[in-house]
C-alpha cells in the first residue's frame, strides 16, 4: 500500500492531469471600518501556517479609525504538525498560499482572489464616502506572504500605492527588468528583525543586490526583534 500522494509503484505511468476552474468561498478578517475618516487601506498577507483572524491582531496598533486593515486568508488549509484521523480533531489548523505542487495554478488562483478582494473592499470604501484626499492603499506581506504579495504585484491588476516586505524575500522568478517595472512604481519598504533566523545577512544582501541591479528604490528598516511584528515600526510605516 502506498502513502497518500506517493507516485505509483513499479514505475507505472501516472494518469493525465486536467484543470477545472470552480467557484469557492474565501475568508478574510478586518480591523477598522470604512467611513469618512478613512485615510489608508492595508492588505496584509500572512505567513505559512497562519490564519487571518489571528494574524490581523498584529496590526492593532494601526486601528485608530483612520485605517482599514484587511487580512486575506490563503485558500489552502491543513492540520499543523503530524496528525492522523484519531488526533486531527484537536490539531491546530493553518493556511498556506501554495506548495510546490501545481504551483503555477495556485499562484494564478490567489492572484485572481487578491484582485477580487481588493476590488470588493475598495468598492465598500468608496460607498462609505471617505472625505479628503484619495485613500492610500498599502500591501504588506509577512514571511511566506512576502513572495505572495510580490507575485500579486507582478501578476495582478489591483492599483496599489505602497509595498512592505516584512521578514521575507522576492520569489526567484521575478528577475528581468520588465518584471520589476511595477515595483519601481511603488513606495517600497523592507523590514527585517535583527534576530530573525530567516533574515540572515546573506539573504538581506542578496535581496538588496537584486533590487539595486534593477534600479528599484527602497528603504530598509531593521528592528531589534525576531520573526515577528514590531508596533513601533508599523506606526512608522503608517506615517
Amino acid at each position: 500500500m502506498t502513502a497518500p500522494g506517493s507516485p505509483p509503484p513499479g514505475g507505472r505511468a501516472p494518469g493525465r492531469e486536467h484543470h477545472l476552474a470552480v467557484t469557492r468561498t474565501a475568508r478574510y478578517a478586518t480591523l477598522g471600518t470604512p467611513g469618512p475618516a478613512l485615510q489608508q487601506v492595508w492588505f496584509v498577507l500572512h505567513g505559512f501556517g497562519q490564519l487571518a483572524r489571528y494574524f490581523v491582531r498584529n496590526f492593532a496598533a494601526l486601528d485608530d479609525g483612520r485605517r482599514l486593515i484587511v487580512a486575506p486568508e490563503a485558500l489552502s488549509r491543513f492540520y499543523l504538525g503530524e496528525v492522523d484521523g484519531a488526533t486531527s480533531a484537536k490539531a491546530r489548523v493553518g493556511a498556506t498560499w501554495m506548495t510546490r505542487e501545481d504551483r503555477l495554478t495556485e499562484i494564478g488562483d490567489y492572484v485572481r482572489y487578491l484582485d477580487a478582494l481588493h476590488a470588493h473592499v475598495m468598492a465598500e470604501v468608496a460607498a462609505a464616502g471617505p472625505a479628503g484626499p484619495k485613500v492610500e492603499t498599502i500591501a504588506l506581506g509577512f514571511s511566506q506572504g512576502v513572495a505572495t504579495v510580490c507575485r500579486w504585484v507582478h501578476n495582478g491588476s489591483a492599483p496599489l500605492d505602497r509595498l512592505v516586505l516584512w521578514a521575507g524575500t522576492l520569489p526567484p522568478e521575478i528577475a528581468s527588468d520588465d518584471d520589476f517595472a511595477r515595483f519601481r512604481a511603488l513606495d517600497l519598504a523592507i523590514v527585517m528583525g535583527a534576530h530573525d533566523h530567516f533574515a540572515t545577512p546573506a539573504r538581506v544582501e542578496e535581496l538588496e543586490a537584486r533590487l539595486q541591479a534593477r534600479a528599484v528604490r527602497y528603504r530598509l528598516i531593521r528592528f531589534d526583534g525576531g520573526h515577528e511584528f514590531d508596533d513601533g515600526v508599523l506606526r512608522e510605516l503608517a506615517g
